[in-house]
């Protein structure tokens, strides 16, 4: 009996930026060293978002910290990580990431109870400017309700 992982890194400023359309979980592609620095929750998503190269999903500009225990064999840290979905899943996303304005972008990476590394990643399309102010009305407006 494996027990559950408590490892949920969150790119908080996903949900702000962008308007999420469609959701998907992934597998991503680690070494070792960067898979010990998961569990150990020195990883961060500030900053990523995922690109197609040729017909496979990698994501960009993900930041795991070395591993403290590992030798020369130690990873790089910003590296480009290959993400693990269907070829119908793949298509799908290159298909709507040609349109306009519109990108893929990691929410959250979480191991899960089998103890494999999953990254939720979402199609979303950017918000003006507008729209964030209005979302930040909206935050504080609830917030006042709960006084």
């Amino acid at each position: 009996m494996r027990l559950s992982s408590n490892v949920n890194i969150k790119n908080r400023r996903a949900t702000f930026d962008y308007l999420i359309l469609d959701r998907y979980t992934a597998g991503i592609q680690l070494y070792g060293t960067e898979i010990k620095s998961i569990r150990e929750s020195k990883a961060s998503l500030n900053e990523t978002y995922c690109q197609f190269v040729g017909n496979e999903l990698y994501v960009k500009q993900m930041h795991i910290a070395e591993y403290r225990f590992g030798s020369y064999q130690n990873h790089e840290v910003r590296r480009d990580r290959k993400l693990l979905l269907t070829r119908k899943e793949l298509r799908k996303l290159q298909r709507q990431t040609q349109e306009s304005g519109k990108t893929i972008i990691p929410l959250r990476l979480f191991i899960n109870e089998k103890g494999f590394a999953k990254m939720e990643i979402a199609l979303c399309q950017g918000k003006h400017s507008y729209d964030k102010r209005q979302a930040l009305r909206e935050r504080d407006l609830a917030r006042e309700m709960m006084d």
